[in-house]
């Protein structure tokens, strides 16, 4: 038998540390050895409880945190800056050297294809669905343009920082969910297999990516259209999977080119990473989109140090998640836990089962939107120092 060391991290935004000279040492006093730090992130609206200067800070849209370089942006997508929280130039690199200075392990934090600011001065670089509506806030990873602006992103904090590990958020499609403007989609009471439909990205990069692998994109749009248009003015089922609603053979097509272009930019990133780990976040199902890529775990031949996969939700649900996801790879796994719902009190007996399940790290949500009775249950979780195996 031997003994395995758990590592315990906990997300952060910038906002947090920078300009609170408190924030460091606190985070560390939570017991973990590693922050995932954002460098570049979509818009939000977060508290920050301690800090000395700022309750709320409203980030109106994503924005790269570290230090812009003009010269190293040459194409239609540039990032933007942020304007909240404290003056800072390079908000990452402040951040960064607080935690640092405080001990903590820093990796960074890269969400690459969300960004509705970007997505609505590049509609021709937006996923694009089968009726062909924009989706703003979602840039199709398929597109060149959308590639370089994520390599850039990538290679900017690689050459700028020292961080041993990024974390990759969004590194594919995102789809038809968006928790933006006020929602108002539920009414129609789409089944999961109709909003996956209406996730499929047909923008010309991916009409090209599918035509290549020998579909009909035009019938496949039709197809698409009859059945989403059937469940919301007919109440008819789509089906209950993709493969259902499309056939079999459509389906593994759609996934083989969603597969292969998010391999390929992992791959990209890895070659600028400079043998960095690399964290992604992802799920083992190709059929999802969203801020976890979804991929088949068993067959997907990236260079990926960890998959990140989000424990949130029914607690039987993120077991079995990672049960069945440590059956299927080897790569190791990240357990991505949030103390922000209700049952947070439960986290600390998660963690361990999660561990028990074949997880090697965990990474708590969130150590600066957390209430002080939410952040003592990460505490508490976070004192599970090492597994038997």
């Amino acid at each position: 038998m031997t003994i395995r060391l758990v590592r315990h991290g906990a997300f952060a935004y910038t906002w947090d540390i920078v300009g609170d000279p408190a924030a460091a040492e606190r985070i560390a006093g939570l017991g973990v050895s590693t922050v995932t730090l954002q460098a570049a992130y979509h818009s939000v609206r977060a508290t920050t409880a301690w800090h000395p200067r700022h309750r709320i800070v409203q980030a109106d849209h994503s924005a790269a945190y570290f230090r812009l370089r003009p010269e190293r942006w040459r194409g239609r997508l540039r990032p933007y800056p942020p304007s909240w929280g404290v003056p800072e130039e390079d908000r990452f690199g402040a951040a960064l050297a607080a935690l640092t200075g405080a001990g903590l392990r820093a990796e960074a934090w890269l969400v690459l294809t969300h960004t509705s600011v970007l997505g609505r001065e590049a509609p021709d670089l937006t996923v694009r669905n089968a009726y062909g509506e924009s989706y703003p806030y979602a840039l199709c990873p398929a597109q060149p343009a959308v590639q370089d602006y994520a390599l850039t992103l990538v290679g900017e904090v690689c050459e700028q920082y020292d961080v041993p590990a990024l974390m990759l958020e969004a590194c594919g499609w995102l789809g038809a969910e968006h928790a933006g403007h006020h929602e108002k989609t539920s009414g129609a009471h789409l089944s999961a297999c109709g909003r996956a439909l209406l996730s499929l990205c047909l923008c010309p990069a991916c009409r090209t990516g599918l035509a290549g692998r020998g579909l009909d994109v035009e019938e496949l749009a039709r197809d698409v259209r009859a059945a989403v248009d059937a469940e919301l003015q007919q109440g008819v089922p789509a089906g209950t999977s993709l493969d259902d609603a499309l056939g079999r053979e459509r389906a593994q097509a759609l996934y083989g080119h969603r597969g292969q272009v998010i391999a390929d930019l992992v791959r990209a990133v890895a070659a600028l990473a400079g043998g960095r780990e690399l964290l992604l976040m992802a799920t083992d199902d190709p059929q999802v989109t969203g801020p976890d890529v979804g991929i088949d775990l068993a067959s997907f031949d990236a260079p990926v140090d960890a998959y990140v996969l989000k424990c949130w939700g029914p607690e039987d649900a993120a077991l079995a998640r990672v049960k069945a996801a440590a059956s299927r790879t080897d790569v190791p796994l990240v357990a991505n836990l949030t103390v922000l719902e209700d049952g947070h009190a439960q986290i600390p007996g998660l963690a361990a089962d999660l561990v028990a399940e074949g997880a090697r790290q965990l990474r708590y949500y969130h150590a600066g939107l957390g209430s002080p009775a939410r952040l003592a249950s990460l505490r508490a979780a976070a004192r599970l120092k090492e597994r038997q195996c």
